[in-house]
């Protein structure tokens, strides 16, 4: 699941997979924005079909925040 995340964010953001780390901040580290943010969401749901709320997605700073939220 973790690679899904990974490479849905990687492609997303147009970044190599290699800054695309758990702790990695994405606003901070790989330049999203808030809308950014947004889209990543649906990607990642139609990547993992895992869904996350509008709540979940609102708190979401890191890369790792996305995996967790998709394992859970």
């Amino acid at each position: 699941m973790m690679e899904k995340v990974v490479k849905a964010i990687a492609e997303h953001l147009d970044v190599d997979i290699s800054k695309v780390v758990p702790e990695a901040s994405l606003i901070d580290d790989l330049g999203a924005d808030d809308f950014d943010i947004i889209e990543l969401a649906v990607a990642i749901q139609e990547a993992t079909g895992k869904t996350i709320s509008s709540e979940d997605e609102a708190n979401v700073k890191t890369v790792g925040d996305f995996i967790k939220l998709v394992e859970a």
